[in-house]
């Protein structure tokens, strides 16, 4: 009973608020003489903050043709402005920048939505030995981490000095498909230097600089333990394709509207995501020798809290993931 009641008291809160706010509206156009879309363009800068409010008061309208206004193909994006201004009696000549401003966030809400369905496609798509687009794309990998170190023969050893875990790679890529591998390519072949940078250090892994505030709460025992203690490494080419989860967990989540939304003038590309990964490779590798782990059995809990910083990150509405590094240099903030 207690169960229905409280439930039966929030469907009537939420009426009450729906009403409320949809009052609150009417009386502020009336008092503006501006309809919401209007009130967020000429009030909000340009960027996720303004993205993100078109794209909750589309979604949120009473008009179903504003609801789906947010999953229109880019080729029908210009016609769906003119019907949200006929719809809303704003008169263009009037207001001319505002349909300029709505047709940025749409490309952005539209292109979002397509860059997912793009990665996720990826995502599926199984490696294929027998492709020889995929096989040039794994090869490529080898030259650009490995450029000094020829290949001996596709199935070998040597494929675990980049971080694979046996003698062919394609069996590490079943939990991300192809996106791992596009995802790894990208990162070895624009952002080359800092890629064996990373590679370098999982092998030989290097400790952290304690700080005089941090050794002053050593004890004895742990500063004996800790002198004796091994820096912990990673496998590279594992770790790329984890990382490569996390970064498709937030696209898929919508937390990285955020930071494509104050990049990419327009739709977000895959190009967009890519870099991003290449963002968060790096970011991660400086944090696991933050972190100092006892052992890799670690990776989950450090991964985890790596995981919850990003996305505290993401939640200004401000952010931008752009770190000064060759892959990312054509991100701006716009």
């Amino acid at each position: 009973m207690k169960h229905f009641l409280r439930m039966f008291v929030q469907v009537c809160l939420y009426f009450y608020c729906k009403c409320l706010w949809r009052c609150l509206k009417f009386v502020v156009r009336k008092l503006t003489g501006r309809c919401e879309l209007q009130r967020i363009c000429y009030n909000t800068k340009p960027g996720a903050a303004r993205t993100m409010k078109i794209e909750a008061s589309l979604k949120g309208s009473k008009s179903k043709r504003l609801q789906t206004s947010v999953s229109v193909h880019p080729d029908a994006i210009e016609k769906t402005i003119d019907d949200i201004m006929e719809l809303k009696r704003i008169n263009p000549d009037i207001n001319p920048q505002l349909g300029v401003s709505l047709q940025a966030c749409l490309l952005q809400i539209v292109g979002y939505r397509n860059l997912i369905a793009e990665v996720e496609k990826l995502r599926r798509e199984p490696y294929d030995s027998e492709n020889l687009q995929h096989e040039e794309m794994l090869l490529k990998l080898w030259k650009c981490l490995k450029p000094n170190s020829p290949l001996k023969a596709r199935i070998s050893k040597q494929w675990c000095e980049i971080g694979f875990q046996g003698d062919d790679p394609k069996t590490d890529f079943r939990g991300m498909g192809l996106l791992g591998l596009y995802n790894l390519v990208y990162f070895a072949e624009w952002d080359t230097e800092i890629a064996q940078q990373v590679l370098s250090d999982s092998l030989h892994p290097k400790y952290r600089e304690v700080t005089k505030k941090e050794l002053s709460h050593f004890s004895k025992a742990e500063w004996e333990k800790k002198k004796f203690d091994k820096a912990i490494g990673y496998s590279f080419a594992i770790v790329g394709i984890n990382i490569t989860d996390l970064a498709y967990n937030l696209l898929v989540s919508g937390a990285l509207k955020t930071h494509f939304y104050n990049v990419a003038p327009e739709a977000p590309t895959l190009t967009h995501f890519q870099q991003t990964f290449c963002y968060l490779m790096h970011e991660f590798h400086k944090f696991w020798i933050e972190e100092d782990p006892l052992d890799i059995m670690e990776f989950n809990r450090v991964r985890e809290k790596f995981h919850k910083r990003i996305l505290k990150q993401l939640q200004n509405p401000e952010m931008a993931l752009c770190p000064h590094f060759a892959a990312s240099e054509s991100l701006i903030n716009m």
